[in-house]
């Protein structure tokens, strides 16, 4: 398998500061890649770019060698329906309730399923995900674990075969944390792409095939899975240099 998406010279300003400079990257289809860094590095925002949620100040991003910026409306779709995002807030509508929140996908790529079919889609998901309250309630009313569980429901519902993950064990037990974490390696094992944005060395040695490290908005570092296993004293170094933000 060859690469699926690209960074190609990727900058990325806003309120007139420089979040990213001269990023160059190639993510592998088929494979995980964990993105690390301190915090406020550019890390979220390299993976909301690879997403095609953010547009880069300069450079392209290329999907399967399509600009993004570029797609129309219909490639665009069909990147969105086989990719699913889970933010680090959750970030679920909140004037929407849980049910509308979950049934909005499937409505805007599945036009054709039936009212039943979305709902047997949604139990299935939710079944996996370990949710079991009301789905007529709001966001609001859910603690942040319990809303990043249907934050990653949302994100599985289309059967995606791309998957952005921002922190998304954060903020729950370790059973539900657990939970997500096998149903990623799932994906895995189904050679899905996984790109994802962790703190939990834990989680990035038993995931990634490769880790890229963001230090002040460039690319400072590239390991892959087997660097990772093999070199504990490195691991030690970085996983210090994350938590205390300084590398």
């Amino acid at each position: 398998m060859g690469y699926i998406i690209e960074l190609k010279e990727i900058s990325f300003s806003t309120q007139n500061q420089d979040i990213l400079r001269s990023v160059s990257y190639r993510f592998n289809e088929g494979k995980t890649t964990a993105l690390v860094g301190p915090s406020g590095g550019g890390k979220s925002t390299v993976l909301k770019l690879t997403a095609g949620l953010l547009v880069p100040t300069g450079g392209t991003v290329y999907f399967r060698d399509k600009d993004m910026n570029m797609m129309n409306r219909e490639q665009n779709l069909e990147f969105r329906r086989e990719s699913g995002m889970v933010f680090q807030d959750s970030a679920l509508w909140a004037n929407q309730s849980l049910y509308q929140n979950l049934e909005l996908p499937l409505r805007i790529h599945f036009p054709q399923m039936t009212k039943p079919e979305r709902e047997k889609r949604m139990q299935e998901v939710l079944a996996e995900v370990g949710y079991k309250r009301n789905l007529l309630i709001r966001p609001s009313q859910l603690s942040m674990g319990e809303q990043k569980l249907i934050a990653f429901a949302r994100a599985m519902l289309c059967k995606p075969h791309i998957l952005f993950l921002d922190e998304w064990t954060e903020s729950l037990d370790d059973q539900s944390a657990q939970r997500l974490i096998d149903l990623v390696k799932v994906h895995k094992e189904q050679q899905s792409t996984i790109i994802f944005v962790s703190h939990d060395f834990r989680i990035i040695r038993s995931l990634a095939d490769y880790m890229v490290m963001i230090l002040g908005g460039q690319i400072s570092l590239t390991l892959t899975g087997e660097e990772i296993s093999s070199d504990e004293r490195l691991v030690r170094h970085i996983e210090k240099g994350i938590a205390s933000n300084e590398i």
